[in-house]
């Protein structure tokens, strides 16, 4: 079996990538009861393919799709001691190749790009009951840092 590469995303890849992007948000609806019913969209993929201020990256083996994952950078809040970092999403791997190292090949790929760019702030959010998802950014050297609460109805 050949090595598993990650490369930029190109046009011909968007079909995979918007199927992707659908088992992401069937994944997560379980875990977040204010996504709403029906097909929709997180991210505008075609968009972002080539745009230089979008990190959208794919992992490869044998020509076939197996992972995504993009950064872009975002400003952070003024009061905190870096201007910008870069913000990772759409952290996907194909089920079967889950535990290959394949999000950690992405991270290391998006990480280069942020270095590319002088951000040297990586930041992502995950649910916090996907242990799985939490676990493997972990592992890449991610720390828990703020746990965002909600309240439904408040009135």
């Amino acid at each position: 079996m050949d090595a598993i590469i990650i490369r930029e995303a190109t046009p011909d890849d968007l079909e995979e990538l918007l199927l992707f992007e659908q088992e992401l948000i069937t994944a997560e609806r379980p875990m977040d009861p204010t996504i709403r019913e029906g097909k929709l969209h997180y991210y505008p993929l075609e968009e972002w393919i080539g745009d230089p201020e979008i990190g959208l990256v794919v992992a490869e083996q044998n020509g076939k799709l197996v992972g995504s994952g993009y950064a872009r950078a975002k400003r952070a809040r003024p009061y905190l001691d870096h201007e910008y970092y870069a913000y990772l999403g759409f952290m996907y791997t194909v089920p079967e190749y889950r535990g290959q190292g394949v999000n950690r090949l992405i991270i290391e790929a998006l990480k280069g790009w942020a270095r590319s760019r002088g951000l040297q702030e990586l930041r992502l959010t995950v649910y916090d009951t996907n242990t799985p998802a939490m676990w493997a950014y972990e592992k890449a050297g991610f720390s828990k840092h703020i746990l965002e609460m909600r309240m439904k109805d408040p009135l």
